[in-house]
């Protein structure tokens, strides 16, 4: 394993398409499975299942009993990732690294702890480093997000990876549901005391190891931090997230040269033809207008949200419930959104059934402030 991660990015990619080559599927082996396959025998299914299973998981899964194995194996596939974007042979190699790991790391494995002040300096150390949203600029900005009466910040570990976490949420406790990300983040801000909270804002979800993209493990934390909430906190009713829209400007840059062919309300083509995102601010009114299109309608070729953001959280169950002009007036926030912010509503009563639906037939749901913004 030493040998594997010592190498440069040229030697590394050779070894990597020299696996993928020679330690593909048993060839005879998967002939003969497949000539003796009989749909009505259970046990020549499950022999055709193993004989058509590349050899390079169980190639990885040798490498894996190496002591710190499964760490290794997660940095060397965040390297495969990097070179497989364009390389059919490569990206299929990553689908078995993807297979394994998802397994290795499915919820039964992940411990979710609690980030005190009082963790290990080794653990806080990460957190100011993996934090990829909502930049933690020193330890007493730490300090603050996992101290104070009103803050909470919570993480999933696996016995593997020991005190490195997978992914954590901050969350901030208030009376309110926020809307702008200031009103979080700012050190003058009025502490609310715990005790009085009725509102619990997820405002921050990172994502600690690249090697680990495509593991699903933000679903699981928020359904368990609402419950670990709900328990220590019985009098807060309201979940929501103040999420940013990343893609937003992108999009509207790129509907301006490359028009989709979806049908578009008039206000919402007027605009999108007379904005130059490049170098004017929409008025608040028309961010919010483009912001509400582009998050209900803006579609994947499969169908699914275009946003990241939105695709994540109503995929878990949530409702866009509330767009905010001029939410995030950092630099970042003002690239990709002009500032726009918005809360998802997790709502207990409804989550399962939301999930089911944009599973089934991609619906978004939404609430009543969002439908008056599409015109």
């Amino acid at each position: 394993m030493d040998a594997l991660e010592g190498m440069d990015e040229t030697a590394l990619s050779d070894t990597f398409r020299t696996i993928a080559a020679e330690f593909g599927p048993d060839q005879a082996g998967l002939e003969t499975a497949i000539h003796a396959f009989d749909a009505a025998d259970p046990a020549s299914a499950r022999a055709l299942h193993r004989a058509s299973e590349p050899r390079t998981q169980e190639l990885l899964r040798r490498l894996n009993q190496a002591p710190g194995g499964t760490r290794s194996l997660v940095r060397l596939r965040a390297r495969l990732l990097k070179i497989a974007k364009s390389d059919p042979v490569l990206r299929a190699l990553d689908g078995d690294f993807h297979h394994l790991f998802s397994s290795w790391f499915n919820r039964g494995f992940l411990d979710l702890r609690r980030i005190e002040w009082s963790t290990s300096a080794e653990v806080l150390e990460r957190i100011i480093d993996y934090e990829a949203v909502h930049a933690i600029q020193d330890w007493h900005d730490l300090k603050s997000r996992v101290s104070s009466d009103d803050r909470r910040l919570y993480a999933f570990f696996h016995p593997a990876l020991q005190d490195d976490p997978l992914i954590f949420v901050e969350v901030a406790l208030s009376g309110e549901i926020p809307t702008s990300i200031d009103s979080i983040l700012s050190p003058d801000r009025v502490v609310t005391r715990s005790k009085d909270a009725t509102t619990a804002v997820f405002y921050s979800i990172s994502n600690c190891q690249p090697g680990l993209k495509g593991v699903s493990f933000g679903n699981f934390l928020i359904k368990q931090v609402v419950e670990d909430l709900s328990r220590e906190l019985p009098d807060i009713a309201t979940f929501v997230t103040l999420s940013p829209v990343p893609r937003l400007r992108a999009w509207v840059r790129h509907q301006r040269i490359n028009p989709s062919d979806e049908e578009m309300p008039r206000q919402v083509a007027e605009t999108l033809q007379k904005l130059d995102p490049d170098q004017a601010k929409p008025t608040d009114d028309d961010a919010l207008m483009l912001a509400a299109h582009y998050l209900v309608h803006a579609k994947t070729q499969k169908g699914q949200p275009l946003d990241p953001v939105a695709r994540f959280h109503l995929g878990n169950g949530a409702r866009l419930q509330a767009i905010h002009a001029n939410a995030d007036q950092s630099l970042r926030g003002q690239e990709n959104a002009w500032g726009v912010m918005v809360n998802y509503l997790y709502d207990r009563r409804d989550i399962a059934r939301n999930q089911e639906d944009f599973a089934t037939t991609g619906e978004v749901k939404f609430g009543p402030s969002v439908r008056r913004l599409l015109r």
